[in-house]
Formats: C-alpha cells, structure tokens, sequence
C-alpha cells in the first residue's frame, strides 16, 4: 500500500509541477492585458495607466528606462522565448513547492485514515 502511495504522490507531483508551468506561462500575458500593457501600448484609463503615472511623478516627471513599468510593458508587448522559459520556470518553482505541501498534507490523512482503519 505504501508503494502505490509514493506512486501516487509522485505523479501528482510532476502534474503540479507541469500545471504550475503551463498556467504561469498562459496567464501571464493575460493578465499584463487585463492590467493595461498591450501590444499597442498602455491603455488609457487602465491599471498600467495609473502605474506609469504613479512612477512619473515619483521620479520627477518622467519613466525610468528599464524600471517596473518599462520591464512591464515590454512583456505585455509579447514574450520572447528567454522570457517564456523564465516564466515556465517560475511557474514550475511554484508547482514544486505547492506539490510539497500538498503531498504532505495527503500524506497526513492517509496515515490518519490508515491508523483508524487498522484499530
């Protein structure tokens, strides 16, 4: 019984691991969209609007070149393939880690469920 577990376990592992990957790498655009960094551009009235405003004011009027903003709307314009396997990576970090937990909590009510079958 212990075997199939760690079967298990491992597999679900590497489905985590790969979702966390693949989620990371399509939500992303998506959400530097949905903010306001677009292909064309910042869209007025939008979150990223307000970001680069924010930082304009901050830094005396202008954006700083290779600052949050300009690293922002050079992702939204698209990613490039460094990007795109940075992104995956993160992802995939973030997979691990939540597979962990996860595992570990399974784990703990496996065992329980077990030590109440067996009495």
């Amino acid at each position: 019984m212990a075997l199939i577990m760690a079967n298990i376990t491992q597999i679900c592992e590497y489905i985590v691991i790969g979702a966390g990957g693949a989620a990371t790498l399509t939500l992303t655009p998506a959400l530097l969209a949905f903010l306001g960094f677009t292909a064309a551009g910042i869209a007025a009235g939008s979150i990223a609007a307000k970001l680069m405003s924010m930082f304009a004011i901050l830094n005396g009027g202008g954006v700083v070149a290779g600052g949050l903003v300009a690293l922002l709307q050079s992702l939204g314009t698209g990613l490039s393939w460094g990007a795109s396997f940075t992104l995956w990576g993160l992802g995939s970090a973030l997979g691990t880690v939540v597979s962990k937990i996860c595992n570990r909590t399974v784990k703990v009510i496996f065992d329980e469920s077990l030590r109440k079958s067996a009495d």
